[in-house]
């Protein structure tokens, strides 16, 4: 395979195609369902999925053989699936997902998240990074096979629409497609992230996550603040209380013990060189407000947190008036939304059960105190990297990052890989991504660095085109 040759054409079909394609995609604002119940009523999931199935037709005719089914079971987000015939007996799958989250407030002057701006090296707006350009990047590594002649395996590509809602459809299509998938024997995510855009990075472990929305209640309606403080328990002082249980308000470290697990030897080493790698970027990347600082000066230590140690955040409250129309009144409720990330190997659905009988059993004051799960879902452990994977990798990332592979957990989820890992425990994962420093998935300011986006769909190209190899040779 011409390396060179390989380079031009992703990088002239980026450039042509699929950064205008991403530029509409931008513009729809698919909200993932949890974040838009109406999303039927509303047609923004199908203006995405028109959009991708329209270019991804207009390109199978390049791929001899190629098909496109959007397959929509009774009830549930559509899904994408395309066959692209190889040769030989086994089969790759390449994921990605189309939904998006919600707008976020704080974006810059000139930015907004149905906004697509382009600056630079940059595509600015939610959903080009995470996951817009999947479809177009997996497609691209197949085309600039196609283009030379080069042989590959059997590919299918998944693209789903509620991967940002916890992945509660995709089980149900994996079923109905099983017997058309088949058994993968490598699995291609481009749904993850990278410590900078200077080298392929692989994703080794995803933390599952839990949450839902904790609610205290005191009072049947709010009362003057001035006759009731004193006597009548404050719920945002109890949700506090309650949140205590769970983390430590000094340190942010989650107390109870059966949210931990004893992180790999391997994954500890991984932690140190990703350090090593990154320096001071490891923290250095996010908005800092002035005068903040990380919450360890430990640099290995930080990559752990964010990869293997649960770790809370409160991401919505309720309950609480704007600061414009807040009166003197002691409030009847306070309610918060929490997601709790959790270790890569334990079970999401036990510790979200575990969590609730936490923050519900003797409720303060004998105050109303409901935790309602909203989703939950195990992380992921990647098995060891074959080593034909492995040199794959390490020659694809040196030919078109220009330095070598490195490996780190990440503390995001994706739920598919968990899923993934069960049905087919034999198949080797290649699990990486856009979202860099500073590309901020979900919040404000959201952005795809076109420039990495390319190379990794070079290196997808080379490592399938590599499996292909692999197995011919036996």
């Amino acid at each position: 395979m011409d390396t060179s040759r390989l380079s031009r054409f992703v990088s002239e079909l980026w450039d042509a195609e699929i950064v205008p394609q991403l530029v509409e995609y931008i513009r729809i604002p698919n909200k993932s369902p949890m974040f838009d119940k109406d999303w039927v009523a509303h047609g923004h999931m199908d203006a995405a999925v028109k959009l991708m199935e329209d270019w991804a037709r207009s390109k199978l005719g390049q791929l001899p053989g190629a098909t496109l089914e959007v397959v929509r079971l009774e009830g549930r987000t559509p899904l994408i699936y395309i066959e692209v015939p190889g040769q030989g007996d086994d089969t790759v799958m390449l994921y990605g997902h189309l939904d998006k989250q919600p707008e976020m407030t704080g974006w810059a002057e000139g930015l907004g998240p149905w906004t697509p701006v382009l600056k630079g090296d940059k595509l600015y707006g939610r959903g080009g990074a995470d996951d817009g350009y999947a479809i177009f990047g997996s497609l691209a590594a197949l085309l600039a096979l196609h283009e030379q002649g080069v042989p590959h395996a059997r590919c299918v590509i998944l693209i789903e629409a509620c991967e940002e809602s916890g992945s509660y459809d995709l089980p149900y299509y994996v079923d109905h497609l099983a017997a058309r998938i088949g058994s993968p024997s490598l699995v291609v995510c481009l749904d993850s992230g990278c410590g900078n855009y200077d080298q392929l990075w692989l994703t080794t472990s995803l933390r599952g996550m839990t949450g839902g929305n904790l609610s205290v209640q005191v009072l049947e309606e709010g009362v003057h603040s001035g006759d009731a403080s004193g006597v009548v328990p404050s719920s945002f002082r109890i949700l506090r209380e309650l949140l205590s249980r769970l983390e430590d308000p000094e340190t942010g470290t989650i107390k109870p013990k059966e949210l931990y697990v004893e992180i790999p030897p391997q994954r500890v080493e991984q932690a140190k060189l990703s350090a090593e790698v990154l320096g001071d970027d490891i923290y250095s990347k996010f908005p800092w407000a002035e005068g903040m600082q990380p919450v360890s000066r430990d640099l290995a230590e930080l990559v752990l947190n964010r990869t293997w140690r649960p770790q809370l955040a409160v991401t919505g409250i309720g309950g609480i008036p704007p600061l414009e129309s807040a009166g003197n009144v002691l409030r009847p409720f306070t309610a918060a939304k929490l997601s709790l990330r959790v270790p890569p190997t334990l079970d999401g659905a036990k510790a979200g059960e575990f969590v609730k009988q936490l923050l519900e059993k003797d409720p303060p004051y004998g105050a109303t105190v409901s935790f309602t799960l909203e989703k939950d879902g195990s992380g992921w452990n990647a098995p060891a990297l074959s080593p034909w994977l492995e040199q794959a990798v390490s020659d694809a990332s040196q030919n078109y990052f220009g330095a070598p592979a490195t490996y780190m957990g990440e503390g995001g989820s994706i739920p598919f890989m968990g899923m993934l890992g069960e049905k087919f425990p034999q198949a080797q994962f290649l699990i990486t991504g856009v979202l860099g420093p500073h590309s901020n998935a979900h919040g404000p300011n959201e952005f795809l660095h076109i420039p990495t986006g390319k190379k990794v769909s070079m290196v997808v190209a080379e490592v399938v085109a590599r499996h292909h190899r692999r197995s011919q040779e036996g």
